[in-house]
C-alpha cells in the first residue's frame, strides 16, 4: 500500500480510491485507537470542520460515523478555516482535531488533516501508527450502548474565533479600505465579520461557495483580480486567501503582490527592532527567495531553513523557541498568537505593523529586494527519485557553475499534488527563465503526462 499521508495530510480526488468514504470511515477509528493510548484516557474528544467543498459533507459524515462507532466525542463546527479548527481543539481541551480541506486545490480534490491536542499538526509517528492500523487489523474499539460516541454541533464555534482574532490585534482599521479574497472558501463568512469588526470599509471578492468554486481562478493562487480591485477602487491594501485559510498573499494599494517572503521580512524585522522577536531567529523553507536571507541577516536576524512545508517550519520553531515562521507560498505561523498558520492573522500581523510604524505596506515592503526567481511545475505520471533521471543532475551542475554563488537551482516533486517543481534563482531574469525552461523539460520527457 502506497503511504497515505503526505506533507499535509491525506489528499486525493475526493470519492475515488484512496480518499473513499471507507478510507474516512477507518481513518476516524484508527485516530482514536491511537488517540486512545496516547493520552491514557478512556474517551476521546475530537473536534472536525471543513471548507466549502461539494465532498465535504460527505467524508465527514464518514468520518464522524467512525468516530463515534469507536466511542468518540465529537464536536462538529461547519464550515471554518484549518486554523480556527486548530485554536478551538486547544480551547475545547479536545484529544485532536479533524479538517477536511485540500487547501489551494481544486474542488474535486480533498483531504483529511489532523492536528494534535496543542493544534498543531499530528506527529509523523502518530501518522504512521494509524497508517500501519488501516492495513493491518482494526484495534478501534467497538463501542456499544452508552458507550457509542456523541456528536455535539459546536454552534458558538465561529463567533469564538472570531473574538479570538479581534482580541489577538485589537486595531483600529476605521478609514482603511480594506479588500478581502476569500476564495470561495473556508474564510467566506469570518474574514469579512471580523474586519468589518475592526472598524474597516470591506470589500470582498470570492465570497459565494456553491461547492465547486473554491479556488477557481481566486484566491492566494490567483491574486491577479485582487490587484484589478485594489488599484480599480484606490483600496488600503488586499489579503487573498486559500480555501481553507491558512496562507495569505497581500496586494498593496499600489496594487503590488506581496507574498510570505515580505510577510516575514516586514514582521520580523518590527519584531527584532522592538526586542520581541525571540531568540533573534525566522524559519523558512528552501524555497524562501535569496532577498529575503540578506534582508533579515542585514538586521542581525538569524534565518534557518527547513524542506517545504509549514508542518517542519513548525516543528523546527518549537525546537528552536522560534515565535516567526513561515513560507514563500503565505503560510505564516505567529506563534505567540496561534499554533497553526492563519491567513486572517497574518493579515491583522502585517496592518498592526503599519500601524505602530505610521507606514503602508508598500512603504514596509521596501526593505526586502528579491532576486529573481522562476517557477516551473511539469505534471508527472510518476516520482521516481530525482537524481534518477537522465541528464538532470549534469544540467543543475552546469548552470550553478555558470551562476558562481549567485543564484540557486531546487527541484523537488510536491507532496501534495503530482507535481515536479523547478525553481531557478538567480540575477539574471531572462536567463533564470531558459535555465528553469530547460529543465522543466528534461523533467517532462521522461516522467511528465
Amino acid at each position: 500500500m502506497t503511504r497515505l499521508f503526505g506533507t499535509d495530510g491525506i489528499r486525493g480526488v475526493a470519492n475515488e480510491d484512496p480518499l473513499t468514504p471507507d478510507l474516512a470511515f477507518r481513518v476516524g477509528r484508527q485516530l482514536v485507537a491511537t488517540l486512545l493510548g496516547e493520552h491514557a484516557t478512556d474517551r476521546v474528544r475530537l473536534v472536525i470542520g471543513r471548507d466549502t467543498r461539494l465532498s465535504g459533507p460527505l467524508l465527514e459524515s464518514a468520518l464522524v460515523a467512525g468516530l463515534l462507532s469507536a466511542g468518540a466525542e465529537c464536536y462538529a463546527v461547519g464550515v471554518l478555516p484549518t486554523p480556527a479548527i486548530a485554536l478551538l481543539t486547544k480551547k475545547l481541551g479536545a484529544h485532536g482535531g479533524i479538517v477536511l480541506s485540500a487547501s489551494h486545490n481544486p474542488f474535486e480534490d480533498n483531504g483529511i488533516k489532523l492536528f494534535s491536542s496543542e493544534g498543531t499538526k499530528l506527529p509523523d509517528a502518530w501518522e504512521d501508527e494509524i497508517e500501519q492500523g488501516l492495513q493491518g487489523e482494526d484495534r478501534a474499539p467497538r463501542a456499544r450502548g452508552a458507550g457509542i460516541g456523541r456528536l455535539v454541533t459546536h454552534a458558538r464555534a465561529e463567533a469564538d474565533y472570531v473574538d479570538f482574532l479581534c482580541r489577538a490585534f485589537p486595531l483600529d482599521l476605521g478609514g482603511l479600505t480594506v479588500v478581502l479574497d476569500c476564495a470561495h472558501g473556508a474564510t467566506y463568512r469570518v474574514a469579512p465579520r471580523v474586519f468589518r469588526r475592526l472598524g474597516a470599509r470591506v470589500l470582498t471578492i470570492g465570497t459565494r461557495p456553491d461547492g465547486r468554486n473554491i479556488n477557481a481562478g481566486c484566491g492566494a493562487l490567483h491574486p491577479e483580480r485582487l490587484q484589478r480591485v485594489v488599484r480599480s477602487k484606490g483600496a488600503s491594501v488586499g489579503f487573498a486567501f486559500d480555501g481553507d485559510g491558512d496562507r495569505l498573499i497581500s496586494v498593496d494599494h499600489t496594487g503590488e503582490i506581496r507574498d510570505g517572503d515580505y510577510a516575514l521580512a516586514i514582521a520580523g524585522r518590527h519584531l527584532a527592532g522592538r526586542g520581541r522577536l525571540k531568540g533573534n531567529v525566522i524559519v523558512t523553507t528552501v524555497m524562501a527567495n535569496l532577498g529575503l536571507d540578506q534582508a533579515l541577516r542585514a538586521a542581525g536576524i538569524r534565518v534557518v531553513k527547513t524542506q517545504v512545508g509549514d508542518r517542519y517550519v513548525s516543528e523546527e520553531m518549537q525546537r528552536l523557541g522560534a515565535n516567526l515562521g513561515g513560507e514563500q507560498s503565505g503560510h505564516l505561523l505567529f506563534l505567540d498568537h496561534s499554533p497553526a498558520g492563519d491567513g486572517i492573522l497574518s493579515g491583522l500581523a502585517l496592518l498592526g505593523v503599519a500601524a505602530e510604524t505610521g507606514e503602508p505596506l508598500a512603504t514596509l515592503a521596501g526593505g526586502l529586494s528579491k532576486f529573481p526567481q522562476v517557477l516551473r511545475n511539469v505534471v508527472v505520471k510518476a516520482k521516481p527519485p530525482i537524481e534518477s533521471l537522465a541528464g538532470l543532475a549534469e544540467r543543475v551542475t552546469a548552470f550553478e557553475r555558470e551562476m558562481d554563488g549567485a543564484g540557486r537551482i531546487l527541484i523537488r516533486y510536491s507532496g501534495t499534488e503530482p507535481l515536479a517543481r523547478v525553481m531557478v534563482e538567480g540575477a539574471d531574469a531572462a536567463r533564470v527563465g531558459a535555465m528553469a525552461d530547460e529543465l522543466a523539460g528534461l523533467i517532462r520527457a521522461q516522467i511528465g503526462e
